[in-house]
C-alpha cells in the first residue's frame, strides 16, 4: 500500500502532484508550481397556467436545456465512443459537450521526474479526450477532467494534476462557442506500479456524480 500524506510543489512548469493510497477513493487539492387552487371557469384556468408559465421563465431566464439526446448516466462505452453530455464550467458557462475517449495511454515513472521522490512507485497514464461543443454556447477557455479507474473498476488510489512532456493538458480556445468547434486535451493520471488501469471515467454533473460514464479499454 502506498500512503503519502501532503502536497508536492514542483519545481519545474505547472506540475503538481497529491498522493494516496489508502482505500479505492481519495480526496485532495493539489497545488501548482510557479466548481393553487383549481380554477373554476376555462378562462381562469387558462389565466393561471400563463401567469405560472411566465413567472417560471422570469425565475430562470439563463438556464439551458442539454441539446440532443445525451448519453444516460452510468453508460458504459469503449474506448473511441461518444458521450454527450450537459456541460457547465465556472458560474457563467453552460451548454452541451461530446467526450470521446481516444486512448488510454500508459508513460514510464521516468516521465514524472519532475515530480520528485513522492512519484516514486506510480505509473503514469494518458487519457487523451477530443472535446465538442455541441450546443453552440460560449465555452470559450473551459476545460474537462476525467479518472482513471483500476482493473476492478474502482479509484486507482491515486490523485495526481498537471503535465509531462508525454501529456498536455488544454483548455479550449477563446473560439470555442459555435457549434461542431473542437479542441483535443491529454488528463495525466496515475496508479500504483502493476495495478493497472481498465478505463476511464466522467463524472461531472449531478447527475454523473454518482454515476459516471466508464470508457473501458
Amino acid at each position: 500500500m502506498l500512503h503519502v500524506n501532503g502536497a508536492l510543489i514542483a519545481a519545474v512548469g505547472a506540475a503538481a502532484l497529491l498522493l494516496s493510497g489508502c482505500g479505492a477513493s481519495t480526496s485532495g487539492t493539489a497545488s501548482p508550481a510557479s466548481t393553487a387552487s383549481t380554477s373554476t371557469s376555462t378562462e381562469e384556468s387558462t389565466e393561471t397556467t400563463t401567469k405560472s408559465s411566465s413567472k417560471s421563465s422570469a425565475a430562470s431566464p439563463t438556464a439551458k436545456a442539454p441539446v440532443g439526446d445525451v448519453t444516460p448516466p452510468g453508460s458504459t462505452l469503449k474506448v473511441g465512443e461518444r458521450a454527450v453530455v450537459p456541460f457547465k464550467y465556472g458560474n457563467d458557462k453552460e451548454g452541451t459537450i461530446a467526450l470521446v475517449v481516444t486512448a488510454i495511454d500508459q508513460g514510464a515513472n521516468a516521465d514524472l521526474a519532475a515530480f520528485g521522490e513522492k512519484a516514486k512507485g506510480i505509473t503514469p497514464y494518458y487519457i487523451r479526450v477530443s472535446v465538442e461543443n455541441v450546443s453552440g454556447t460560449d465555452l470559450s477557455y473551459s476545460s474537462v477532467s476525467m479518472r482513471a479507474i483500476g482493473l476492478d473498476g474502482r479509484s486507482t488510489g491515486v490523485i495526481i494534476t498537471g503535465d509531462t512532456a508525454q501529456c498536455k493538458s488544454e483548455n479550449a480556445a477563446r473560439d470555442f462557442t459555435t457549434a461542431g468547434a473542437k479542441y483535443e486535451t491529454c488528463v495525466l493520471q496515475g496508479a500504483r506500479e502493476g495495478a493497472g488501469v481498465s478505463g476511464a471515467t466522467y463524472d461531472r454533473g449531478d447527475d454523473y456524480v454518482k454515476s459516471p460514464i466508464t470508457w473501458k479499454k
